[in-house]
């Protein structure tokens, strides 16, 4: 008799976690609080760049439905000069081993419940509470908590040992554009860090009405970038938009010259402080409820590691699931199901972090040196897919200095 387990959460972790356990011959139900039509007729919800090997995941599973959507082959970075208004400090780029790919969550999200139900998943469109989810406990060996900003997060308890920060450090905004300039050199995440005041990335996507770009502005709160709370509707977020690229980035507004909203729910705003929290929620049964994705590592979107965690914690529950075979899920076990989790995730909160507070000297000498070496530049990018490979050398003073050295001696400089 197959197990049956009950998924709270019809986003990227929820979906590619149950398309993986029905793949695995397991009872899946899957909660949502909306339907497809809801998400389709709905406002835009993140950013959604997803690199190579969260991409591999989903491919395991089925969910890979979208070949064409527009590729994204590099990461770029460039710094304004604050002595030379208009002028860039630094700029390059550095390409991707493999290409990623940005689907507007509004088309991904209702195809793939879709898919999970064609495959023979249970769904319950319902907003689950306490009650529900002790209902679940009670009929199911296994309750997972995937919706990562409801009110059934709220119930998981911050981690204080593993947060470092209990205040948003950016002010959120994201806008959907069509008609924007394509990159001049390869199509890529194009990074811009403004010291003091923020940062905007932009890059290729694919939206409900085609091929678009996503800017995404990330504004130290309180800062020249922190407009958007006020803005009366998308049209006045995208002048907003474009009035911050006329007065930090001149070549980014250059760009967007010709470019237009997608659609009236193209834009978004909002604040929240990165946290990690407590994998167990205990229920007034005593029965327990685990915790994944967003619910229990909610990083801040500057790394644009969002939905890869959720895709890298669907991958890391579905191998633990399935190597328990017919062992009992306990608590205990629920626990180390997050700690292996949290292995691969721990390096993606480190490496996010040292973002949002001002760079040391070192890791603006890697900067600076990625402008010089291109293997530096394209080292850097890939680690957008395996953010584990900052910890020896980007984050690390000393390795850093012997990481750039060992780069010029190879070129001979």
């Amino acid at each position: 008799m197959s197990r049956r387990i009950t998924i709270v959460g019809a986003g990227q972790s929820g979906l590619q976690l149950g398309l993986g356990l029905l793949a695995q011959g397991f009872e899946v139900r899957l909660i949502s609080n909306r339907t497809p039509d809801d998400i389709r007729s709905g406002r835009v919800a993140s950013s959604q760049c997803m690199f190579h090997t969260p991409l591999q995941y989903e491919a395991a599973v089925g969910a890979d439905l979208w070949p064409d959507a527009p590729p994204v082959e590099g990461v770029g970075l460039a710094v304004p000069n604050p002595e030379a208004p208009g002028e860039k400090l630094l700029g390059w780029t550095g390409r991707l081993d493999a290409p990623a790919q940005s689907v507007d969550q509004r088309l991904k999200f209702p195809a793939l419940i879709e898919l999970f139900e064609k495959r023979g998943g249970e769904l319950v469109f319902e907003d689950a509470g306490i009650d529900d989810l002790e209902r679940y406990t009670s009929e199911d060996e296994l309750v997972l908590v995937a919706a990562g900003k409801g009110e059934i997060a709220r119930l998981f308890e911050r981690d204080a040992a593993r947060s470092t920060f209990d205040a948003p450090q950016r002010a959120l905004a994201l806008t959907y554009v069509h008609g924007l300039t394509p990159d001049a050199d390869l199509p890529k995440v194009a990074f811009n860090l403004i010291p003091g005041v923020g940062e905007y990335f932009v890059f290729p996507a694919l939206t409900l009405s085609g091929p678009c770009h996503i800017m995404v502005f990330e504004g130290i709160p309180g800062g020249p970038m922190d407009r958007f709370a006020g803005a009366g509707g998308a049209a006045e977020h995208f002048e907003i938009s474009k009035d911050i690229l006329k007065t930090f980035l001149p070549w980014e507004h250059a760009r967007a010259a010709d470019a237009s909203l997608t659609d009236e729910l193209g834009v978004l705003q909002g604040r929240f402080a990165p946290t990690v929290r407590k994998p167990l929620v205990t229920l007034p049964s005593g029965r327990t409820v685990l915790g994944m994705a967003d619910v229990v590592v909610l990083n801040d979107p500057i790394t644009g590691q969002g939905s890869n965690n959720a895709s890298r914690c669907a991958q890391s529950y579905l191998s633990s699931i399935v190597e328990q075979g017919d062992g009992e899920y306990d608590d205990a076990w629920k626990e180390q199901v997050f700690e292996r989790y949290w292995t691969v995730a721990e390096p993606v909160v480190t490496w996010t972090n040292a973002f949002l507070v001002p760079p040391p000297p070192h890791l603006l000498n890697v900067l600076g040196a990625a402008s010089q070496f291109p293997p530096i530049a394209d080292r850097f990018a890939n680690g957008f897919d395996d953010p584990s490979d900052f910890g020896s050398w980007f984050l690390d003073p000393e390795g850093s200095e012997r990481y750039i050295a060992g780069v010029a001696a190879g070129a001979g400089v």
